[in-house]
């Protein structure tokens, strides 16, 4: 009777959807920090460097529980964790304005770090296993739907309480919300195991991507799994450096009032979003290298404009150039991840991953405020143009060697 209820609520469409809502959610408190940061450390009393706590122990969170995703997937299954997951976020979210010292703050951090990674591992390694590369990508354009909001409802919050704290409690209930939405549901994120054979990789036919226990260990060992590591950290790193550090460079560096300036980094994440929704529109129409070579190259030259900053709008130009631009790469590099390390290391591969790019959005920007204290507010733009530069050489070379990545993997 349970097994037949649960077929019977198991519609791949909903799911969908639910997964559409979650990343939104996820990428919710994706610029709540980067807006808020002012604010929050004029009244901590914290240097402006002092962010990287933040971004590390998040990181450290996020790290652990994505990169053993599959292991968790298999041990709790994917609807439990898709519930914990939204309550560790909402508890770190909630708890965050609520807090009376900064080393709270840091805890409540990480907390919200493993329960983030939990969400994004988790779906990503379910919609690998169960849509294809299209719906992948309007899952991603969903986290920049969340993204978007997410600076303005902090510029809300401060301009109409003259604090950051109603838009972190705010965003904590909505993550309450998913986890009610989870929590009805969880019998419906069973599935059966219906992929076919994998005849290169030696697959058998029972198994998909969520139903292998390969040994960590094993999938570290192959050196296409490295290169994405590699990618992820490069990617991430400039996404999260031009989220989290342009409206800090706009009123700080360069003078602009934060009501516009919180308009103009909602805004880069409203271009992100478009990119995505587009991709996901069109990528079937191009290869996936012409794709993400397209993608690569003119947000590099978005990230020049903002480098470049003859004039405000040449630099939001540069700014919303690189988010459209860069925008389909995270999803297409996630979606394409079993043809690279084969599908028996697939859902290994996936959390390691999600959890790089969560390291590289991490440690990049903190690497960058660190900078910025010490030198100016202008390294952002730099320190974007020379990580994406960097990612272009790095898939460039990788594309040269493909053939032989993948047999010796």
């Amino acid at each position: 009777m349970q097994a037949t209820l649960a077929a019977q609520t198991r519609n791949p469409m909903t799911l969908l959807i639910l997964a559409y809502a979650a990343f939104v959610a996820l990428g919710l408190p994706a610029g709540l920090l980067g807006v808020a940061w002012p604010t929050l450390r004029s009244e901590f009393g914290l240097p402006l460097d002092a962010i990287g706590l933040m971004f590390i122990s998040n990181t450290a969170g996020y790290l652990i529980s994505a990169t053993f995703i599959a292991r968790l997937i298999g041990r709790f299954g994917i609807g439990p964790l898709l519930v914990f997951s939204c309550l560790a976020s909402a508890v770190s979210l909630m708890g965050t304005p609520l807090a009376p010292a900064w080393l709270l703050i840091i805890l409540l951090s990480a907390l919200g770090g493993f329960g983030s990674g939990v969400m994004d591992a988790g779906l990503n390694t379910y919609l690998a296993a169960e849509y294809n590369e299209g719906q992948m990508q309007w899952l991603h354009a969903s986290f920049g739907v969340g993204a978007t909001l997410s600076p303005i409802i902090v510029t809300i919050s401060l301009s109409q309480t003259a604090s950051w704290r109603a838009g972190y409690l705010f965003v904590g209930a909505v993550m309450i919300l998913m986890a009610v939405a989870f929590a009805f549901t969880q019998s419906a994120w069973k599935r059966p195991k219906t992929k076919p054979a994998d005849p290169a990789h030696g697959e058998a036919a029972e198994h998909g991507l969520m139903d292998y226990r390969t040994p960590l260990r094993e999938t570290l060992l192959r050196p296409a799994t490295w290169i994405g590591i590699t990618m992820f950290v490069l990617y991430c790193g400039a996404e999260f450096t031009l989220g989290s550090w342009t409206y800090t460079l706009f009123t700080e560096g360069r003078g602009i009032s934060p009501e516009l300036a919180g308009l103009w980094a909602g805004g880069f994440w409203g271009t992100f979003t478009l990119g995505r929704i587009m991709a996901g529109l069109f990528a079937h129409r191009l290869s996936l290298n012409t794709l993400m070579l397209g993608a690569m190259a003119v947000g590099l030259v978005g990230a020049a404009l903002f480098w470049w900053n003859p004039h405000p709008w040449v630099s939001v130009a540069g700014v919303f150039i690189t988010g459209f631009a860069i925008a389909p790469i995270f999803a297409s590099l996630i979606s394409s991840t079993s043809q690279r390390v084969g599908a028996r290391h697939a859902a290994n591969t996936i959390g390691i991953q999600v959890a790089s790019a969560v390291l590289g959005g991490a440690v990049v920007p903190a690497f960058t405020g660190y900078l910025a204290q010490r030198i100016s507010l202008e390294i952002v733009p730099v320190m974007l143009f020379i990580a994406l530069a960097a990612l272009l050489a790095l898939y460039a070379w990788s594309m040269t060697r493909r053939t032989s990545v993948v047999d010796v993997a």
